[in-house]
């Protein structure tokens, strides 16, 4: 194996996602991802402090690009434009070269109740980091709570969408519409 070689870390994560769908994520090895990739153990660590960090690693980008977003947004934005500008933020994690990763993840995640449980606590994060954003612009605590569950639930369902099989609208324009409607069906809560 050479001692360096380009895209390490994506080469990392497709040997991993290939290697989970194969033989499913528990009876895959580091070695093993390593192997595949044609890279060494020490690489993938350097990298990855575990396996479950091929699927999870970009969580800390998303909670500063959300909560940079919020902090950032101009003073007179409302709340619901934080959320929109949050949203918009993330983008550029989501492009059409992230796509077929992106269904892959979501494969494998699905598959394994640790995995599941992981990501959940990953959005608590992300909610929480949202709140507190929210909080430091003025908002108050009930409405910075829920807008940050409303944010988080928006971002979820617009990369389920934007993941899905088939999918090649822009991650932007999924959660702009995703947003627009969770804020409608809200609104309606108090019609119902």
């Amino acid at each position: 194996m050479s001692r360096w070689e380009p895209n390490a870390r994506e080469r990392l994560e497709r040997a991993a996602l290939a290697l989970f769908a194969e033989h499913g994520y528990d009876a895959t090895t580091v070695a093993e991802i390593a192997d595949r990739a044609g890279l060494t153990k020490s690489t993938f660590f350097r990298h990855y402090a575990d396996k479950r960090e091929v699927l999870f690693g970009g969580q800390d980008m998303l909670v500063e690009l959300f909560t940079q977003a919020i902090r950032s947004a101009s003073p007179s934005a409302t709340t619901a434009g934080c959320l929109a500008a949050a949203l918009e933020s993330v983008a550029v994690a989501f492009t059409p070269e992230r796509h077929d990763v992106a269904e892959q993840r979501r494969v494998v995640i699905a598959a394994n109740p640790e995995l599941r449980e992981r990501e959940l606590l990953k959005r608590a994060r992300l909610s929480s980091a949202m709140a507190d954003a929210l909080r430091a612009r003025g908002t108050d605590e009930t409405t910075a709570r829920l807008a940050a569950e409303i944010g988080v639930l928006a971002f979820g369902t617009a990369y389920a969408r934007w993941a899905a099989s088939g999918n090649r609208q822009p991650f932007t324009e999924i959660a702009d519409a995703v947003l627009r409607d969770l804020q409608a069906r809200a609104t309606a809560l108090g019609a119902s």
